[in-house]
C-alpha cells in the first residue's frame, strides 16, 4: 500500500477539504486521504496513482499541484 502527498490549491475550509477526501477516498476501497488545510496538503494512502489522485481532485473543483 502506497503512501503520497500532493499540493492542492483552493482549499479554504471544511467544505474543501471533506470534497477533497471524497473525491480521492471514491478512487478505489481501501483508499484514504488526509487533508492539511492550512498547508494546502493532501496525504492518501492505498492502491492510487498520482495521475487518478490527479483527475480527481481536478473533478471536484481544486488545482493539483503536484507532490508536495
Amino acid at each position: 500500500m502506497g503512501r503520497a502527498a500532493y499540493k492542492v490549491a483552493g482549499m479554504t475550509c471544511g467544505v474543501c477539504a471533506r470534497s477533497v477526501t471524497a473525491a480521492i477516498t471514491a478512487l478505489a476501497p481501501g483508499v484514504t486521504a488526509e487533508v492539511a488545510l492550512e498547508r494546502g496538503i493532501v496525504t492518501v494512502t492505498g492502491d492510487v496513482s498520482p495521475h487518478a489522485v490527479r483527475q480527481a481532485v481536478d473533478r471536484a473543483g481544486f488545482d493539483f499541484l503536484g507532490p508536495a
